[in-house]
């Protein structure tokens, strides 16, 4: 069925539990994990910042998303799952595109990954990547709820 699962992380709780579900999945599946942070390098960053190197922010969101991916690929490893990592960079643009090429390509036979439950006002201001994940997947896609739904 599902041999090669693909898992978007950010070090978020939400992520963590989609990160428990694929654990547990692929556990009972037989299958292979890839993990998956996506460091957006011009993510609310404005481009005139005076006083402000560019480059030591993105070297900090690389640093991050590197100490993210090793922290979530020992706990793969520790359950005993085959586990390889990727640390993803774009200029701009939505990670849910970035995951969605990258199930694709390595190819994936399912996403895992975990959603906030907004709805409302809150989700079409703030948007979200799971939902463009579902829309634009080229295989099934598991959407782990992390906490309550918000409004």
């Amino acid at each position: 069925m599902y041999k090669q699962i693909l898992v978007p992380i950010d070090g978020s709780d939400t992520a963590n539990r989609g990160l428990g579900e694929a654990i547990e999945l692929a556990k009972a599946l037989g299958a292979g994990i890839r993990l998956v942070h996506v460091v957006n390098e011009l993510s609310g960053v404005p481009a005139d910042l005076p006083g402000i190197d560019l480059r030591t922010i993105v070297e900090d969101l690389r640093r991050n998303g590197r100490t993210t991916l090793a922290g979530a690929q020992d706990r793969v490893r520790a359950a005993a799952v085959d586990v390889d990592t990727r640390l993803v960079e774009v200029w701009g643009g939505q990670a849910g595109d970035q995951i969605v090429a990258l199930a694709k390509e390595w190819p994936a036979d399912l996403i895992v990954c975990g959603t906030h439950g907004r709805r409302g006002f809150r989700r079409l201001v703030m948007g979200s990547d799971a939902e463009y994940i579902v829309r634009h997947s080229p295989v099934p896609v598991l959407l782990v709820r992390g906490g309550t739904v918000q409004e």
